[in-house]
């Protein structure tokens, strides 16, 4: 899991940059979903198209288990790490993103790496810079375009590198936009939907409205259940102005795996884990870190932290950075249960 130590942190301060001034702009277009699309014709394709990857080669993964020796397989989306005007989406060969990508591997995807198999597609994602205030984000053609990468690495992943195996889901922000995507139009099929442990679609948000249109998407409702999926956004009390947050997303708390408003004692943090921004070192692991509760009326998971952190350009007291910083351990040894659970109900 190496990556190019000295880039990966201007990579994400020049993404965080672009996302402030860009911050209102999301707001905006939340809010507008469901108002119509802009014709594309009408949109400025903002450069060349960056060249679709071929996922038959190695270099168009960002990771792929080299002997892939677990039962179980995690498919992972990476988040936003692309900020540019031009192109529109994200070229898979730019060395840069591409190391910033990589350590995400590290501090992500490593929650599931003790229990599953890792693939982790690169894929074309939309920059920052092309949201479209006027359009549901989901018809935004330059999202179209990551996702349809990402569609077409799922379907090369089933067909060669997953061998039937079960498999978990997993992403964050755009990632997890993504296979909210995938799961709308691929798991339609029952066969499939039988081979999913759960969806870990972490730092976006999934309304009943969702669940009710695509009924074979189910939201979690404890911490052994099984085809799920698992989905929450972190901040401080009272915060509002997340661009992630959207009215009456489902959250599940990752301390006590409970939807309802029991809030969680710090005690039950089994720790969180801070990885350093140019290294795919621990920088601190802090059993006890912080409590958390559900608050049903914003659908945002609230936690008090005990230090003041860095939270980009996102307003201040949204931890979208650390949706899976904070509740490292707990999501670890959550995933370490659905797998042995899975097992034990297709046993039976």
């Amino acid at each position: 899991m190496k990556y190019q130590h000295t880039k990966v942190l201007g990579i994400y301060k020049q993404a965080m940059n672009k996302h402030l001034i860009l911050l209102t702009l999301v707001l905006i277009a939340l809010m507008c979903w469901g108002c119509g699309t802009i014709s594309q014709d009408t949109i400025d394709l903002g450069g060349e198209i960056p060249q679709a990857p071929d996922y038959q080669k190695a270099s168009s993964w960002v990771f792929q288990t080299p002997t892939p020796d677990k039962p179980i397989d995690v498919f992972y989306v990476y988040p936003t790490i692309y900020a540019e005007k031009s192109p529109a989406n994200m070229d898979i060969k730019n060395a840069d993103l591409r190391g910033a990508a990589e350590h995400l591997i590290d501090v992500q995807a490593s929650v599931y790496s003790e229990s599953a198999n890792i693939f982790a597609p690169y894929y074309r994602q939309m920059s920052f810079a092309k949201l479209n205030p006027k359009e549901d984000m989901y018809k935004n053609q330059y999202f179209q375009l990551g996702y349809s990468d990402v569609s077409r690495a799922f379907e090369y992943f089933l067909e060669n590198l997953n061998h039937g195996r079960p498999f978990i889901l997993a992403g964050h922000s755009q990632g997890t936009q993504v296979l909210i995507q995938l799961m709308r139009e691929h798991f339609k099929k029952p066969g499939l939907h039988n081979q999913l442990v759960a969806a870990y679609l972490i730092g976006y948000s999934i309304t009943p409205e969702e669940f009710a249109t695509y009924p074979w998407m189910k939201p979690a409702t404890q911490a052994t259940d099984t085809g799920v999926i698992i989905s929450y956004n972190t901040q401080a009390p009272g915060v509002t102005g997340s661009p992630v947050l959207l009215p009456g997303a489902f959250c599940i708390n990752p301390l006590n795996w409970t939807t309802d408003e029991t809030q969680a004692d710090k005690l039950s943090n089994l720790g969180a884990v801070f990885f350093n921004d140019t290294s795919n070192h621990i920088e601190r692991e802090i059993p006890h870190y912080a409590g958390a509760r559900v608050d049903k009326e914003t659908g945002a998971l609230v936690t008090t932290l005990p230090e003041e952190l860095d939270v980009g350009a996102f307003p201040r007291g949204v931890y979208h950075k650390y949706d899976y910083a904070l509740w490292y351990c707990n999501l670890k040894a959550n995933v370490k249960t659905r797998c042995k659970n899975y097992f034990e109900k297709n046993e039976e």
